[in-house]
């Protein structure tokens, strides 16, 4: 079926039901709504009305009209418990099940009682427990919110990190879901999002525009595809209903001369509502630099979001979600990047290196209310990002010891398209059916040049003999030397440009139904995806799910199956997919004989969830995922120019588990812990560069982590806006490292020779009691006393690349945050609210990883303060 006929039927889908006679909810929420009466059909007016779900930290309050309705929108789907309360009345509680965007309609009879002032959610092991077979974490505003993280400029994904199970932490805010490279999916508002959301690549949602968190570690439903080892479904804020403009004005300042000002508003009525964030960062650390000592590594960053909602009627409504993010940033420095030395000898000075990152999101959504158990939504959306990276005024200064060349990029990611879906709520069925159709624009604008003088005499013909003659200055004909001798800016030579277009359309086609059978419960459903990428392809994706509620013990047993399609990464796609065809750049990086052609993967689940009484719920789970051709990235230097590659196969076994403490008088606990090996097979089948042998032997990727764990604990004051503390505990066992230099014997641990003096300090490399310093670097020791402090490696003759590969050192970080969000006890709306954070207590200097293959060398961020003080309005 060609793309256009495809197009066509995403819209015959939609408007087919166009024409059919809605205040449903967006994809990722639904809402509840009813009427409180008494005995005799009454309406009960100004009668208190609250749910809640103890694990996520949810809770809304609301009062019936004096037609003794209530309503409750943007809730995001769980089962949650209801509390009614009225004086003269005897109270009511029952619980509430939204599992779709089809609007949960409760009718309530209140009997003559006991007169109620105060309502209290009161739910037990039962109602902790949900009866689903996707292993999730649910989180909302009201635990995140005190939460301390780690990084200011990438808030959002160091909270997906510290609040969900097998989520690897690693540098500028990338995240490895369970053993994999960022392989994670985003759905804001049921917009999908499949691209990249570190900030080295695009600019992320404001953490002060999200509502909720749900974060997917188990088999993905039908629903969502691409990259799915980890699934972001993300409620944002909204001002539907706040009749009373209600909002906060943020200023903070700490250590780097790190400085937030933020401001949000929720303002609107019954039918309408907006909310908007803006945000404005500066700081002297913006990323995560190669040193503990911060060089060259200022940078700020600017956010607007907005989310309207309006009610056409009764039954249509309509929303819109807006975003723009600028971001500019340095590249950080080492110690070897400072005053350069060019090929005459010349100091030339710092390399500068920066860049600039602009994302534009639009996304409007229509939904109708066909019936009362049916739904339907049709959605648009345009999100760009463009990155610019600048290298130094003097392209002499960008040499370093990894890195040959100078490179500029002006590089644009386009994601446009339409989604459409149909919700059916009737009986046992909760059935969901829809369509996506994105296409993609790619624009790849690269310009290098050689700018070290060793690389050409280096560099050896297909035979393995030297090309090039730096005597006479002259490369042999048809070699790669005489194919980069125009490129050599130390040779008179001049910038090589590369430019690459392409798109890539995807039509994904899914249904799926939830039916609930007594205490069974079966996920079943099957996804279609049509990629036409570079390399096209398309694939059938059964996903499966089985959960039994044993409702004595309160516990919840599940297995899940999922066939998923894996598409490459976008970013610089076209010249990881086409570069080799290119001869400077086939003659610049060792190239593999394929493009980027797409895999699958079948995954296998199977976990419990088990509630002690309603103070204490643990959730496991054990996974099995095996992928053919497996994604990775690899980087070109030390430089942004860092595209998709692709191996064989891999192989990831792991567990993750989350145990949490809902809200015990104002304490609250989170804990969260996983461990997965993440088992690469060569050969290379995709992509530029080999960055590992093709011996064919399996290697452990930098994504592997044996343990890791967070644990969050909270203590507010049994007081409205009273003074709290928030309290982080991280532990990683540490990720694989990058490329050690091993010694080709077996008596030493390591080639000294392979180390600059700087890299030797970033790892804290010492022999006994020598250390070495940047003028002074070891260059020999007895194999005995060789150690590195933070970099475990293996003993002379037990590296493996399997089984013992070289890691980066155990660490334990500690956060803390203290704040009273009412310091002068105002009794009114207007409150002042003083916060104070600290991270990295102990201010251990630690590594995330070192000579990675994607991002490099990165330390932890050192012991940081920051106050904040906040208007509440």
């Amino acid at each position: 079926m060609g793309f256009r006929r495809i197009a066509l039927l995403v819209f015959s889908f939609s408007f087919l039901f166009s024409a059919t006679p809605s205040r449903a909810q967006l994809g990722n929420s639904g809402s509840i709504e009813g009427q409180v009466k008494d005995q005799s059909g009454a309406a009960v007016a100004n009668a208190t009305v609250e749910i809640a779900y103890g694990v996520s930290g949810f809770q809304r309050t609301a009062t019936t009209g004096s037609d003794g309705s209530f309503r409750f929108t943007n809730v995001p789907f769980n089962t949650y418990h209801l509390v009614v309360a009225a004086s003269g009345f005897a109270p009511y509680s029952q619980d509430v099940d939204v599992r779709a965007t089809v609007p949960v309609s409760v009718s309530i009879s209140l009997k003559i009682g006991t007169a109620a002032q105060s309502v209290t959610v009161e739910a037990n092991g039962g109602d902790l427990v949900e009866n689903e077979s996707t292993f999730h974490t649910d989180v909302d505003r009201g635990l995140f919110d005190k939460l301390p993280l780690e990084s200011a400029s990438s808030s959002f994904s160091s909270l997906v990190t510290l609040v969900s199970p097998g989520a690897a932490a690693d540098s500028n805010g990338l995240i490895h879901g369970l053993g994999d490279h960022a392989e994670n999916s985003y759905s804001v508002d049921g917009q999908p999002f499949t691209d990249q959301f570190s900030k080295v690549f695009s600019n992320q949602l404001p953490s002060d525009a999200i509502q909720s968190l749900e974060v997917i570690s188990g088999a993905p439903p039908a629903e969502f595809g691409d990259k799915t080892s980890l699934v972001v479904k993300v409620t944002t804020r909204s001002g539907l209903g706040v009749t009373k403009p209600t909002g906060s004005v943020t200023a903070s300042y700490g250590s780097f001369g790190t400085a937030n000002v933020g401001f949000n508003l929720a303002y609107g009525g019954h039918k309408w509502g907006n909310f908007i964030a803006l945000n404005a960062l500066k700081s002297g650390r913006f990323l995560d630099p190669p040193e503990f000592t911060v060089l060259h590594d200022k940078g700020n960053l600017e956010n607007v979001f907005d989310r309207l909602d309006y009610n056409v009627s009764q039954k249509d409504s309509i929303h819109l979600n807006f975003q723009y993010s600028r971001s500019w940033f340095q590249t950080p420095n080492t110690f070897d990047n400072l005053n350069v030395i060019d090929f005459n000898g010349n100091n030339v000075g710092d390399t500068d290196q920066r860049s600039k990152i602009g994302t534009f999101n639009i996304a409007p959504t229509w939904t109708r209310l066909i019936s009362s158990n049916a739904v339907f939504t049709l959605g648009a959306f345009v999100r760009r990002d463009q990155y610019n990276y600048y290298p130094s005024n003097n392209p002499f200064a960008d040499l370093g010891p990894i890195n040959s060349e100078t490179i500029s990029q002006d590089r644009k990611l386009t994601n446009a398209g339409v989604r459409s879906d149909i919700s059916y709520v009737k009986g046992i069925h909760n059935i969901k059916a829809g369509i996506t159709f994105e296409h993609t624009f790619l624009t790849e604008n690269d310009r290098f040049g050689i700018i070290d003088p060793n690389l050409l005499p280096s560099t050896t013909d297909d035979l393995g003999n030297p090309c090039f003659d730096p005597i006479t200055n002259t490369a042999t004909p048809g070699t790669p030397c005489a194919t980069l001798l125009p490129i050599d800016l130390t040779r008179a030579g001049s910038l090589f440009t590369f430019r690459g277009h392409t798109d890539v359309k995807e039509i994904a086609l899914y249904v799926q139904d939830t039916i609930t059978k007594g205490n069974w419960s079966f996920n079943l459903g099957i996804r279609g995806d049509l990629y036409r990428g570079l390399e096209p392809t398309s694939q059938a994706e059964p996903r499966l799910g089985i959960a039994y509620n044993i409702k004595p013990t309160n516990t919840v047993l599940r297995i899940s199956y999922a066939r998923t399609l894996e598409t490459p990464f976008n970013e610089n796609l076209v010249v990881a997919t086409t570069g080799c065809n290119v001869d400077v750049i086939a003659a610049l990086i060792p190239c593999v004989p394929a493009n980027s052609p797409p895999g699958f993967r079948n995954e296998f689940h199977a976990g419990f969830q088990q509630a002690f009484g309603k103070y204490l719920v643990v959730d496991a789970e054990y996974l099995w995922k095996y992928t053919h051709n497996a994604y990775d990235f690899s980087v070109l230097g030390a430089t942004p120019i860092t595209f998709p590659i692709e191996w064989h196969n891999s192989k990831i076994p792991g567990y993750a588990v989350r145990i949490s403490v809902p809200n015990y008088k104002g304490f609250t606990a989170l804990t969260v812990f996983s461990g997965v090996a993440a088992r690469f097979f060569p050969p290379q089948v995709g992509g530029l560069g080999v960055t590992v042998g093709q011996s064919g032997l399996p290697f452990r990727i930098d994504h592997d982590e044996k343990f890791n764990q967070t644990t969050h604990l909270q203590y507010q004051l049994p007081m409205k806006h009273g003074p709290w503390v928030g309290f982080n505990w991280r532990y990683d066992s540490g990720l694989v490292a990058g490329a050690v230099p091993f010694a080709t014997d077996t008596t030493t641990p390591v080639d000294l020779t392979g180390f600059t003096a700087d890299q030797q300090l970033q790892i804290g490399l010492h022999c006994g009691n020598v250390f070495p310093t940047l003028s002074s670097p070891l260059t020999s020791c007895d194999p005995g006393l060789l150690a590195a402090t933070r970099v475990q490696i293996p003993a002379p003759g037990t590296e493996n690349d399997d089984k013992n590969p070289p890691r980066i050192a155990p660490r334990h970080l500690f956060d803390l945050a203290v704040g009273h969000d009412n310091i002068f006890g105002s009794e009114n709306r207007y409150k002042v609210g003083l916060q104070f954070t600290a991270v990295n207590l102990t201010n251990q200097k630690v590594l995330y990883n070192f000579l990675s293959t994607f991002s490099g060398t990165h330390f932890v961020t050192p012991r940081a303060f920051t106050a904040e003080v906040t208007f509440h309005f």
